[in-house]
C-alpha cells in the first residue's frame, strides 16, 4: 500500500454519494489510510475501517467476522468522522495506534 493508494481511496470515499463507508483493509498501514482519508475533509461522511488480526482464510480463529459486525454497527451510530473498527471498538483516525506486540489497536 503505498501513499498513491491511500490517495485513491481517500479520492473514492470523498466522491461516493454514499454517507456511510466501510473500507476492509490490512492492519499493518490501516491507521496511516486512516489518517488520509480523514484528510479529505469528508464533512458529512462516516468511515470505517476494519480488518483482521487473524486473517479470514486460518478460519474458525479469525476475528474477521466480527470485526466486520462491529463495522456494520458502528458506521451506522458513529457522527461523521473517520474511525476504525476493531476488537469491538472503535478509535478516532487521529488517536489510534496498533500494538504490534499485543495484537491489538489502542488509542494514543
Amino acid at each position: 500500500m503505498t501513499q498513491a493508494d491511500r490517495d485513491l481511496i481517500a479520492d473514492a470515499c470523498k466522491n461516493a454519494d454514499e454517507n456511510h463507508i466501510i473500507i476492509t483493509h490490512g492492519t499493518d498501514t490501516m491507521v496511516e489510510t486512516a489518517n488520509t482519508v480523514m484528510q479529505a475533509n469528508l464533512e458529512s461522511k462516516t468511515v470505517i475501517l476494519f480488518g483482521a488480526m487473524i486473517p479470514y482464510s486460518f478460519g474458525i480463529k479469525s476475528d474477521a467476522m466480527f470485526n466486520l459486525g462491529s463495522a456494520l454497527a458502528f458506521v451506522q451510530t458513529l457522527p461523521p468522522g473517520v474511525y476504525i473498527a476493531m476488537n469491538g471498538r472503535y478509535f478516532k483516525a487521529d488517536n489510534v495506534r496498533k500494538d504490534k506486540i499485543a495484537g491489538v489497536f489502542t488509542d494514543l
